[in-house]
């Protein structure tokens, strides 16, 4: 579990392509200091678990399956592209963001950006089937980021970037055409879950 709060900026150091999956090495100053094999980071939001820490110091390394590649904008990095890292929540720290998995469910194209007077207004593009589950004032997950949402479309959303949160993520370096992974807030999946089915049936 995460909370959607970038600890750093990492690099991509090594991507070795496999036929449906991907090993991903990438470096980092503070979290992989303490990420033993099996670890769980969240990269750019997606929940990823440490396979190597033979690499130089500083560097671990993931395997990416289909699934992944299928629903994130991990298969999309190359060496030397920045990513956001988080490592997993520990229990009884504060939540300063939100409840995130790193359980991408999609991703969303940014059409959109309005410079403001210290932030910026960003529009995405998200897949219809994602709308139910966002809601104005709610919260998002974009690229591992815990955003508010100041708007909630059917087939948009739009959020908005204070200073902080563009020096020190990837939001801050994404341009209109760029897509970043979504994971929406659990709590509406389970309610839309509970919603579906039917009070009758034992199952």
């Amino acid at each position: 579990m995460f909370t959607g709060i970038i600890e750093e900026l990492g690099e991509v150091v090594a991507v070795e392509e496999g036929a449906d999956s991907s090993r991903i090495t990438v470096r980092g100053q503070v979290t992989t200091t303490d990420a033993p094999h099996g670890a769980s980071i969240a990269v750019n939001g997606a929940c990823l678990t440490v396979t190597d820490t033979e690499a130089k110091g500083g560097e671990v390394t993931f395997d990416v399956m289909a699934e992944s590649l299928r629903r994130t904008v991990l298969g999309d990095l190359a060496v030397g592209d920045a990513v956001n890292l988080e490592r997993a929540m520990v229990l009884g720290a504060r939540l300063d963001g939100h409840l995130v998995q790193g359980h991408v469910d999609g991703t969303a194209t940014i059409t959109q950006r309005r410079p403001g007077d210290r932030w910026e207004e960003v529009r995405l593009a998200i897949d219809p089937a994602l709308a139910p589950f966002v809601v104005e004032k709610g919260s998002i997950c974009l690229d591992g980021v815990s955003l508010t949402l100041t708007v909630a479309g059917d087939d948009h959303v739009e959020v908005a970037l204070i200073p902080t949160t563009m020096e020190l993520t990837t939001l801050g370096r994404k341009g209109v055409g760029d897509r970043v992974n979504v994971e929406v807030d659990i709590l509406g999946k389970y309610v839309q879950r509970m919603l579906a089915l039917d009070p009758k049936d034992p199952r």
